[in-house]
């Protein structure tokens, strides 16, 4: 397996990912509720979202600490922040819910903020894969 020894930019790219993955986690285990009346999705989907984002922030965490990576995980990274974004987008057109005007921004706004991580980690990784190229 390959390993790359992590630049600061991918380090706090994956931080600030496991950070706000953690406070969405957190927010929507302990607000489903409120959080359900108010964007008018199922209280259930949002807990069972928190119950997801929380094992996946502390890998982050994990990830985000660690002086040399396998390239491996930081694709694996990607790739879940990905089938999130799909996740959302497909769950914002399909029929499964009906959310309020305040529940599609909801939908959209995270949505958007995953991708801007994943892209981010993208970046991160081809410049560390650049300069190892160089070097």
């Amino acid at each position: 397996m390959t390993s790359i020894q992590t630049s600061v930019l991918l380090r706090r790219v994956l931080l600030v990912d496991a950070l706000s993955s953690g406070v969405m986690g957190l927010l929507l285990l302990t607000c489903s509720d409120p959080l359900a009346g108010l964007l008018d999705l199922p209280g259930a989907m949002l807990r069972e979202a928190g119950t997801i984002l929380l094992p996946f922030a502390l890998m982050l965490a994990f990830l985000g600490r660690r002086p040399r990576l396998p390239t491996a995980a930081v694709w694996a990274v990607i790739a879940l922040n990905a089938v999130w974004v799909i996740d959302s987008l497909v769950l914002l057109f399909g029929e499964w819910v009906q959310p309020n005007p305040l529940g599609n921004i909801f939908i959209v706004g995270q949505a958007v903020f995953v991708a801007v991580m994943a892209q981010l980690e993208v970046i991160g990784l081809r410049r560390l894969r650049a300069a190892a190229a160089v070097n």
